[in-house]
């Protein structure tokens, strides 16, 4: 069974997720976590004994890829992402920069993933959801056996990723999470990238942006 940890980060409030077994293998989901709050991520590893093994991006837009350079370094782990994102990482310094935040480094993906790959931890596995309109490269990861998806930002409670930055496109994201989130069992879980838990059958029915009306 999958054991989730969720981080909220940087003045963005992006939700970190540390997924985890009973092998103490893990999984880091938008490392999103600044230089003050790089310990609270890796002591939580530390003091339970997790192995970490993938360094998921759910899209590269800058709050949510602060942490990768320090994951990727500690553990030796390489980023795994959808390659329609890296135009975002060109000017991802001076970004954080006019947002008052520091990235020295920024951390290409070099393991590419996409829609439909089952990536392995464990004795578990996650499903890759391609779902842009938020972002070039957005993707979600579906767990079937444990019944839920980290979204990313393609929807959250009661809302859904805004749609006017580089990339954005309401029709595509409207798709997107018809196709790729509604179609999830209505109890699935849903672990956004911004904001509280919901649940697709609950988005589906009252969400103002995308609700199946």
């Amino acid at each position: 069974m999958i054991q989730i940890k969720k981080f909220v980060f940087n003045p963005f409030q992006v939700n970190t997720y540390i997924l985890y077994d009973e092998t103490k293998a893990c999984v880091i989901i938008d490392a999103a976590c600044s230089d003050e709050e790089e310990a609270r991520l890796s002591n939580f590893i530390d003091e339970l004994g997790l192995k970490p093994t993938l360094l998921l991006c759910t899209h590269a837009h800058i709050d949510h890829v602060l942490g990768n350079a320090f994951v990727a370094k500690r553990y030796n782990l390489p980023l795994s992402a959808h390659e329609d994102g890296m135009m975002y990482l060109t000017d991802a310094p001076a970004y954080a920069a006019s947002f008052g935040m520091h990235l020295s480094e920024v951390v290409e993906p070099s393991q590419l993933i996409n829609d439909g790959d089952t990536l392995r931890f464990g004795n578990n596995s996650l499903k890759v959801l391609f779902a842009p309109g938020h972002a070039n490269g957005s993707l979600c990861f579906y767990s079937k056996t444990d019944n839920f998806v980290v979204s990313g930002d393609v929807l959250f409670y009661q809302s859904i990723g805004r749609t006017d930055l580089p990339g954005g496109d309401y029709d595509v994201l409207k798709n997107s999470i018809w196709g790729k989130l509604f179609v999830l069992p209505d109890d699935t879980i849903v672990y956004p990238g911004h904001g509280p838990e919901t649940t697709i059958g609950s988005e589906k029915i009252s969400n103002p942006f995308v609700a199946i009306g």
